[in-house]
């Protein structure tokens, strides 16, 4: 997440190291230089850096040398902050207090006043009630979040020329607390995290210059006209997991935009989309609201969109009406997972790649519901309501770039025709299949996984042949169905084979005599004894590591060729 980014950085700048006091007196041997003092137990290694962090210190370490320019004391229990101690390092420019005790009693005042070069200021995970009243004009980053900050001062972030990012998340903090010229004076500031707080609508006069504004899981219900008309250089803005109405929003609230690139308003109380959408816009994530209908109207300003997120809505039979999307000309991805649509949206945009409808109600599948998006490259139709009977046997004749299509959880109970050769990825588990015929695998040569678990497939269901043209397949999933022995003549490609919860009684010594290149087996829960699989299976099996035979009747023997005796098996014995 954004406001993790100081953290990081702190990691990896020099506070981890440290310095010496040069005024500090040395005992003895008065003709080498005096050694730079390092407070007990804290590492000094560098002249500018003292690091104190993770020592349970409960109170702040004294002999900390005055040209320090970094120094860290997270992850200790300090309560306060000695003022006499603190003014004496006016070098400072990096000071670290994460995760302490310090409350605001704790952190007077003037602790900062004469910090004239302090650039990154961490409190984070803290207990302050209020914002320290007075901070260095020098200061860039300043970190308070996961305290209990319920008041911000004018001159806490204002008058801050070189101010960047300003982290304030997980505290109290209500409107009331947030004074109206907050920021005034500085015009840099361009990160600014105020989620998980209290406010109920979005604050006014945010600076202008913000890039990243973070106001999820709050309780805004309203976007006051104007309030966010001047941060025209607003790149992302998060308003997730809040009370947002369509009527705490108006066409101007962010129509000035113009730079804005990614909208999240998923999780709040929205009943349509909202108007006014910069033409800047490229994701915009409406999840989990209430809108039962899109308006083709409310898109033509967002010509720019490549990402559409509409899953969990209220999207019936007309909820998205034909042409609604057609303004998206650029549109990459469109996200409907769950909804009421009982048919694929009809005019989708043609550039579409992605095309996500899980846990929907499509119940049908014709000739041209796929025609006008011939580039998808990702279909999921997963959990809907189709028969094989209600799949045309040219719905997939235009998708020859489709690389993914998951048909999971249907009412399938045989494989659909004309499947595009372009597949790399088939999906059919949770279906009802009981046959599978060769011509119905047909033309699938750079199919590579193929998932055909939780169905009714015996092995005397699988047609001679219906492997012979999966040349590519490396990963086959057959687990949970009928099935009392190995299927033959599997693909000679195959690195991983999922027969679990099947009727497998015994393994016969030419079992897996196609499939050199096996890589992992899985026969947990058959019907397998101690002596059911024939010494001689695994002997051409040389990249074999891993075998699961556990949750059958009795333990099973599992003997490993020479080259993978060092393998892992997992539930043999």
């Amino acid at each position: 997440m954004p406001w993790s980014l100081p953290l990081l950085l702190l990691l990896g700048s020099p506070l981890s190291l440290g310095m010496e006091d040069p005024d500090f007196p040395h005992l003895g041997e008065s003709s080498q230089p005096p050694p730079r003092a390092c407070p007990w137990r804290c590492s000094c290694p560098r002249a500018d850096t003292v690091d104190c962090a993770g020592l349970d210190l409960q109170l702040f370490p004294h002999n900390i040398t005055r040209a320090a320019q970094h120094l860290s004391l997270q992850n200790n229990r300090l309560q306060e902050l000695p003022y006499n101690e603190l003014s004496r390092l006016r070098d400072l420019r990096t000071l670290n207090l994460h995760n302490n005790l310090l409350s605001s009693e704790g952190l007077p005042d003037e602790a900062f006043e004469s910090l004239t070069e302090l650039q990154h200021i961490y409190v984070a995970n803290n207990k302050l009630s209020v914002a320290p009243q007075f901070l260095p004009r020098s200061v860039r980053v300043v970190d308070l979040a996961a305290n209990q900050v319920m008041e911000i001062f004018p001159l806490t972030f204002g008058e801050k020329p070189a101010l960047r990012s300003v982290y304030l998340h997980n505290n109290q903090l209500a409107n009331a607390g947030l004074p109206p010229d907050a920021f005034r004076g500085s015009e840099a500031v361009a990160t600014l995290s105020l989620s998980s707080n209290r406010l109920r609508y979005l604050p006014p006069s945010l600076p202008p210059s913000l890039e990243r504004l973070h106001l999820q899981n709050n309780l805004i219900s309203k976007v006051p006209r104007g309030a966010l008309s001047r941060q025209t250089h607003l790149r992302e803005l998060y308003l997730q997991h809040n009370q947002l109405t369509d009527g705490g929003l108006d066409n101007t609230t962010f129509s000035k935009l113009h730079s804005l690139e990614y909208l999240d308003l998923s999780h709040n109380q929205l009943a349509s989309v909202p108007t006014g959408l910069p033409r800047s816009l490229a994701i915009l994530h409406l999840g989990r609201n209430r809108i039962r209908q899109v308006h083709g109207e409310r898109l033509h300003g967002a010509a720019g969109l490549r990402y559409l997120l509409l899953q969990h809505n209220q999207l019936g039979t007309a909820g998205l009406p034909a042409g609604a999307l057609r303004p998206l000309r650029r549109l990459h991805t469109l996200h409907l997972y769950g909804n009421g649509l009982a048919r694929v949206p009809p005019m989708l945009p043609r550039r579409l790649r992605a095309l996500v409808l899980p846990h929907n109600r499509v119940a049908v599948l014709g000739a041209r519901d796929l025609a006008a998006t011939p580039r998808l490259t990702e279909l999921n139709l997963a959990y809907n309501l189709l028969a094989s009977a209600r799949v045309h046997r040219r719905a997939f004749r235009r998708l020859r770039a489709l690389r993914s299509l998951d048909l999971a959880g249907n009412q399938l109970t045989q494989l659909p025709s004309g499947l595009p050769g372009s597949l790399h990825s088939l999906r059919l588990q949770r279906n009802q299949l009981r046959a599978l015929e060769p011509e119905q695998l047909a033309g699938l040569a750079q199919l590579r996984e193929l998932s055909l678990a939780h169905n009714r497939l015996r092995v005397g269901d699988i047609g001679p042949g219906a492997w012979h043209e999966l040349q590519a397949l490396q990963v086959l999933d057959l687990s949970h169905n009928e099935l009392s022995f190995v299927p033959p003549d599997l693909p000679e490609a195959l690195e991983e084979l999922h027969l679990q919860g099947n009727r497998i009684s015994h393994i016969g010594p030419e079992a897996f005599l196609t499939t050199p290149r096996l890589r992992a087996l899985f026969l947990r829960a058959n019907r397998l004894h101690l002596t059911s699989i024939s010494a001689e299976a695994f002997l051409g099996l040389p990249h074999l590591r891993v075998v699961d035979t556990a949750d059958n009747p009795e333990p099973v023997l599992v003997r490993l060729p020479p080259k993978a005796t060092r393998a892992p098996r997992v539930g043999g014995s």
